[in-house]
């Protein structure tokens, strides 16, 4: 009699449903998913956890389940960094494009119910940080409390593609008037008003007392300002070479605080706006320029979340707060 031939696996490994059985397939968390896409987005693990509002040990931990779920390497360590592996870039773009969708599920969602519900991420510049957004979150909270509302301190440079990219959905920035404010597409944008710009000096400062001072006075000064590549700095730079010369630059500090007790020890002059400055401490003087120079605040948001009651609200207050400062 003729053997019967076997099928499958052959004669050594008889088929069983153990052995039959497929892999598991892998169910990927949005969270973590988000967690990557702001990793890859800011660049660095810390960057990701100050936009969403974590702890770096948090997303830390978000990204090892993450591999753990895909086995699959996201990060490798670079130097005192880490970057994305290939396999991490694929997966933060496929998480950008789910997040859209939730997005705008979301926004569907809340306009429906007619009401600001849900999280607002909001990311500000440090002066308008603390000059302008806590009476607006304070109203938003005190009006809304079905609105959990987040902000970060966001270098304006930076904001716009943050907004773009869906990181935060609400960011507050500036410019100048010799560097417009990029307007990628998909993004909107309102003007929330203008901030004025003083010459601030040393008490005894030969120009203190002055009525008004042009710039082309200054070309002598010592100076202080932010550091390279901050909006001020770059805006300082290019005005005074128009002016006819290069700015004598002594010391660079990011806050304003700091930039103010450098100018009450009588190290230099500045230009700093009004927004968020606070109260000018003894010793340091405001002079008019000529013409004053004055910065343009705007909110900008995704143009597909434009229908959200959140972002409808939080526009608004922040217009109305800017012109009770007097950013007109």
């Amino acid at each position: 009699m003729n053997a019967v031939p076997t099928t499958g696996r052959g004669t050594d490994q008889p088929h069983t449903a153990e052995s039959a059985r497929t892999p598991e397939a892998t169910v990927l968390d949005l969270s973590r998913l988000r967690a990557l896409h702001a990793v890859s987005v800011h660049g660095s693990v810390a960057g990701a956890a100050a936009a969403l509002g974590y702890t770096p040990s948090a997303v830390s931990q978000q990204i090892t389940k993450l591999e753990r779920e895909t086995r699959t390497t996201l990060l490798e360590r670079r130097g005192r960094g880490v970057a994305l592996t290939e396999e991490a870039l694929h997966l933060a773009a496929t998480g950008q494009r789910l997040l859209a969708i939730v997005e705008q599920a979301e926004t569907t969602l809340e306009e429906r119910r007619g009401l600001p519900t849900g999280r607002l991420s909001i990311g500000a510049f440090a002066s308008a940080a603390r000059g302008l957004l806590p009476g607006v979150l304070a109203g938003l909270e005190r009006d809304h409390p079905a609105l959990e509302v987040r902000l970060t301190e966001v270098d304006p440079h930076l904001s716009v593609d943050l907004v773009a990219k869906g990181v935060i959905d609400l960011a507050v920035a500036h410019d100048w008037d010799i560097a417009p404010l990029p307007a990628p597409e998909g993004v909107a944008q309102a003007v929330i008003g203008g901030d004025r710009c003083d010459l601030l000096v040393p008490e005894g400062h030969r120009l203190a007392g002055r009525d008004a001072v042009r710039r082309e006075e200054l070309a002598k000064e010592r100076w202080i300002c932010q550091p390279p590549g901050r909006v001020c700095h770059d805006w300082l730079v290019r005005t005074l070479r128009t002016a006819g010369y290069e700015p004598d630059i002594r010391h660079q500090a990011e806050e304003n605080h700091t930039q103010l007790a450098l100018l009450a020890a009588g190290l230099g002059v500045a230009m700093i706006p009004r927004l968020g400055r606070g109260p000018l401490p003894a010793g340091v003087v405001a002079v008019p320029l000529d013409p004053v120079p004055v910065r343009r605040l705007y909110a900008l948001w995704r143009t597909e979340a434009a229908r959200r009651p959140a972002i409808t609200a939080a526009v608004s207050s922040l217009q109305a707060h800017g012109t009770a400062l007097g950013l007109a």
